[in-house]
């Protein structure tokens, strides 16, 4: 027997109205410590799937009084299946730091394996786990922020609820488990819809408030992929800031491990 539209519309809205509730009633059940895993999951769990990506990026630096420098640079990603991402940052924009290359091997434990090639030495450093808190290239990143976010390197704490960006967001703290972290802790917030990083502030070794970065302008790659067009690390000590603008994302551009080996820095151009 075939049910009226009103009936059809009545039990899909019960439906929806009763797994709410299940959800409810489950996140209820669950500890803040569970939560914030649950929710740091799921950030991890919707952007996978991507295979490679290409960007053009501009580096802006800004001192305590607002003087800037510039850079522009490229950047390759290449996702793993088994393991943490890898990625490619190859500067080409001003002259000083042209054919500079960093490479990022992050891992779901354990250190980072990094390595930066400096042409005017022609050589190639490793970046040891002790150093990887220090600035990137001069900017108020460091080179722990420039590796992909993995969920087994952190414990985790819901904190509650707040509007960051103008977005509904869960807030969430983040505990790094690397002993050679730069930081104690991250409270992170995550929008309720898409699960999209809005912000993240870092706390320093002595547990004091050190950096503040936003994500801005977010757009949707792919139907599926989510990026944000600007991200602006602010250092609440120093007074100095950097922005990062990205363009000209492409994605599934057949990029291979063998584009992300450490024979491949000196190859850049």
């Amino acid at each position: 027997m075939l049910l009226k539209k009103s009936s059809k519309t009545l039990l899909t809205s019960l439906a929806l109205t009763l797994m709410s509730a299940s959800v409810f009633v489950s996140a209820a059940n669950l500890t803040p410590e569970q939560q914030g895993m649950e929710i740091s999951q799921e950030v991890k769990k919707r952007d996978v799937g991507w295979g490679d990506s290409k960007a053009d990026m501009m580096m802006f630096l800004r001192n305590e009084h607002g003087q800037e420098s510039v850079r522009e640079i490229k950047i390759k990603s290449l996702e793993q299946k088994s393991d943490g991402d890898k990625s490619l940052t190859i500067f080409n924009k001003p002259k000083d730091v042209k054919g500079t290359a960093f490479l990022s091997y992050s891992h779901h434990t354990g250190a980072d394996d990094q390595w930066l090639y400096m042409p005017a030495l022609k050589r190639v450093k490793r970046i040891s786990s002790r150093n990887k808190s220090g600035p990137f290239m001069g900017s108020e990143f460091s080179f722990e922020d420039f590796s992909s976010f993995e969920v087994e390197k952190y414990t985790y704490k819901y904190l509650g609820d707040e509007v960051v960006n103008g977005q509904d967001s869960f807030k969430v703290e983040q505990f790094p488990l690397d002993e050679n972290s730069g930081y104690t802790r991250r409270i992170v917030w995550v929008d309720k819809e898409e699960y999209l990083v809005q912000k993240i502030d870092y706390y320093d070794r002595k547990n004091s408030l050190l950096k503040t970065l936003t994500y801005v302008n977010y757009q949707e790659y792919l139907g599926k992929y989510w990026r944000a067009q600007s991200m602006q690390m602010e250092n609440h000590q120093s007074g100095k800031s950097t922005e990062l603008t990205w363009n000209n994302y492409t994605f599934n551009n057949g990029l291979k491990a063998a584009d992300f080996s450490r024979n491949a820095l000196k190859r850049v151009r």
